[in-house]
């Protein structure tokens, strides 16, 4: 279930771009890992694509390989 307050609708492009660098670690915990969170979740920062859509989107992608 999505939290209502990240929706496109109840957000603006600067909130939904802090979102996402909130996610990053500061550290080097995913150095070598090949997810890319920008383009991950370019289409929600864009206001294309709700974060559950990217995450689906993502999962159907890794699985298919």
């Amino acid at each position: 279930m999505q939290d209502n307050k990240y929706l496109i609708s109840e957000t603006t492009k600067e909130e939904r771009i802090a979102l996402i660098k909130s996610w990053i670690p500061e550290d080097e915990v995913m150095d070598g890992c090949d997810i890319d969170l920008w383009d991950m979740y370019a289409d929600y920062i864009n206001g294309t694509k709700e974060i559950a859509e990217c995450n689906a989107a993502f999962k159907t992608e890794y699985y298919m390989g």
